[in-house]
This record gives C-alpha cells, sequence and structure tokens, in this order.
C-alpha cells in the first residue's frame, strides 16, 4: 500500500516539475526587457517568479530525488523474497561433472559385465506348406466331400 501512494506521489512531483521548469524564464529572456517588454508582463509581479519558481522548482526536485532513493532502497531491503518457482526441467539437479583426466593420460573404461554363455537364437518356426497334388491327382475343392 505504501509502494502505492508513494508512485502516485512520484508521478504528481514528476509532473508538478516538468510544469514549473517551463513556466520560468530562460537566461535570453532578459534581452527582452530592455524593450518595453519589462514587468508589466508578469504575472506574479515587478520581480518576477524567478524567486517562487525557483523555490518551488528546488523543493520538489529534493522530493522528488529523495522518494526515488526511498524507492531504491526499499526495493533492496524491505522486498519480501522471491517466491521459488516451478521451473520444470531446469529445477532439476546438475549431474556432476566427470572427474579431470591429466594431459596425456586416457580415461579408465570401466568394464562390462561378463556375459554368460551366448543363448542360442530361436529360430522363426515357418508354418507347414500344405501337400501339393502331384501331377494328374485332382486337388478336393474346399466346400465338397469325399466319399
Amino acid at each position: 500500500m505504501l509502494m502505492l501512494i508513494l508512485n502516485v506521489v512520484y508521478v504528481l512531483v514528476a509532473v508538478a516539475m516538468i510544469a514549473l521548469i517551463l513556466m520560468q524564464r530562460g537566461s535570453g529572456a532578459a534581452a527582452g526587457s530592455g524593450f518595453g517588454a519589462g514587468a508589466s508582463g508578469t504575472v506574479f509581479g515587478a520581480r518576477g517568479a524567478s524567486n517562487f519558481l525557483s523555490k518551488s522548482t528546488k523543493w520538489l526536485a529534493v522530493v522528488f530525488f529523495g522518494i526515488s532513493l526511498f524507492m531504491a532502497w526499499y526495493a533492496s531491503h524491505g522486498a519480501r523474497p522471491a517466491v521459488q518457482q516451478d521451473l520444470g526441467v531446469m529445477s532439476a539437479p546438475v549431474a556432476p561433472a566427470a572427474p579431470a583426466v591429466p594431459a596425456g593420460e586416457l580415461p579408465a573404461v570401466p568394464k562390462a559385465p561378463e556375459a554368460a554363455a551366448p543363448q542360442p537364437v530361436p529360430q522363426a518356426t515357418v508354418p507347414a506348406q500344405a501337400e501339393t497334388p502331384k501331377s494328374g491327382e485332382e486337388k478336393p475343392s474346399e466346400g465338397s466331400q469325399t466319399p
């Protein structure tokens, strides 16, 4: 709630500072006063608005930088720790790396476990072919009965 209020005040102070800076007379504006555009055109009196606008701008700048510093301090010290997110595969622990081998040496190759005696591979069974009739014999049709 505090940060929301500070953000609103921060934006209002920034806008007010911009307005006050734009309302101030630049250093080249004094040249026109010699030709009759003197104090008669000022809103804040014959002395001009330099005192009021300068002091207002100064205090708004102090407030602006003070709020900026406080919000930066609050973000780094007063913030709650971030909630750990589930990263899926990325959150899995990293596998330990293999130990380094000095140059010139070959790494030891782990031996495979000794295999038992080779097992005979079963041969595929081929379905028995029906006997084919020899030349001259008739093959009975499937639907007919033989006496």
